[in-house]
């Protein structure tokens, strides 16, 4: 039997608000200096595995953030768009929405955490 999900992305803005509204939601600071690592080649996933389901929220968040950081590198950019995404309920909850993919992904990798 197969089942077929259907995806609702809100109607956020399809401009920079949704890459700037994730930077909102996981800093700007860290993702700067993470992608500067991923620039010098150095290997910052080197598995999707984690030990537990908290770990791999942590690590979906961290995905969230390489793809902004990869998106827009200027951490300074970032931060001078923030006023403009901080308080758009949209812009947040498209943010949102990415991590839990990520999520769902990770925690597939993981087998659910099945024991």
């Amino acid at each position: 039997m197969s089942t077929h999900h259907r995806v609702y992305f809100p109607s956020a803005k399809p401009t920079g608000a949704l890459m700037l509204a994730a930077s909102l939601l996981l800093g700007s600071a860290a993702m700067a200096d993470d992608h500067e690592a991923m620039d010098s080649g150095d290997t910052w996933l080197p598995s999707l595995t984690t030990e537990t389901p908290q770990e791999g929220f942590a690590l979906a968040v961290t995905l969230s953030q390489k793809g902004v950081a990869t998106t827009q590198p200027d951490a300074e950019v970032r931060k001078a768009k923030r006023s403009e995404y901080a308080e758009d309920p949209d812009s947040l909850i498209a943010a949102s929405h990415v991590i839990a993919i990520h999520f769902q992904t990770i925690a597939a990798a993981n087998d659910y955490w099945r024991e």
